[in-house]
């Protein structure tokens, strides 16, 4: 398997998660290969990561990890078109995939990040960014439930590729304020089957809970996106639990999921994404 969202972190009162033990995780729920993404801007503040302390664990362990570049398009450089063309090539060059977690408590077509998008999509870099529903939450690119800014933005940068995570899952029902089973469609599914360039990142409790809310659903929603959804932990701690590589496992020896979705979305879609094989 290859995860798609992980992170090196370090929290106030807990023991830091470095590239080592990382890494121990990965190996006890046998995942091969993992995505690291820096974590970037004031919202982070007292345990920001930078681009090159994720790029320092890669180079100690070029096997495994698979570097992300950030930045803060609120930053002085970032309004400035060329300034983020020559800051992303340089990132690239430098061995990063893609560009996430993306964060900033801006909406999600805020014309600071269509630069970093539009740049991104000419360099190849997919952009993960986190959803939030309101300026002002704790951090994340903002939509509302309707997520007609994220449409905006999708049909404005055809050429970059996108990876939905956290808030964006809400929109799995056909009414996101409803409580209880999954009632669907809803704009998550609409989006994924209409953008080309839209990816699903499965990790945390916003995906695995849409999943396993009502799991026949569940187990359908993962079998007809199969193209389009890519498996993560979003592992930022020592001791965190990752109930996705047991769903994930127990749908496909049960029967639940065929064999060859459960391989698209356990790491063929996200060697497709960033061109893995091109490495």
């Amino acid at each position: 398997m290859i995860d798609v969202h992980t992170h090196i972190s370090r929290f106030a009162g807990e023991d830091p998660l470095d590239a080592q033990r990382l890494i121990a995780r990965m190996d006890a729920l046998g995942i091969a290969r993992f995505v690291v993404m820096p974590l970037v801007g004031p919202e982070f503040a007292g345990h920001a990561v930078s681009v090159e302390e994720v790029l320092a664990a890669y180079r100690a362990h070029p096997g495994r990890i698979i570097p992300f570049c950030n930045l803060d398009p609120r930053e002085g450089c970032a309004c400035d078109e060329s300034a983020v063309a020559a800051l992303l090539a340089r990132y690239r060059s430098m061995g990063c995939r893609g560009l996430g977690e993306f964060t900033p408590t801006l909406y999600v077509d805020d014309a600071r990040c269509m630069t970093v998008y539009r740049q991104c999509g000419r360099l190849n870099l997919p952009v993960l960014f986190h959803l939030s529903r309101r300026i002002g939450g704790t951090y994340g690119v903002v939509d509302g439930y309707d997520l007609a800014r994220l449409e905006r933005v999708l049909a404005a940068c055809p050429d970059t590729l996108f990876i939905a995570h956290a808030g964006f899952w809400s929109n799995m029902r056909t009414d996101p304020y409803a409580r209880g089973p999954i009632q669907g469609p809803g704009r998550a599914q609409e989006l994924l089957r209409r953008f080309p360039n839209l990816f699903g990142d499965l990790s945390a409790g916003s995906g695995y809970g849409a999943l396993i809310n009502q799991p026949d659903r569940g187990y359908a929603f993962l079998e007809a996106f199969q193209d389009k959804l890519l498996f993560g932990t979003d592992i930022c701690h020592v001791d965190q639990d990752a109930p996705m590589v047991g769903y994930l496992n127990r749908a496909v020896v049960d029967g639940c999921v065929p064999q060859q979705a459960f391989e698209k979305i356990g790491s063929e879609n996200l060697a497709r994404v960033l061109r893995l094989q091109a490495a």
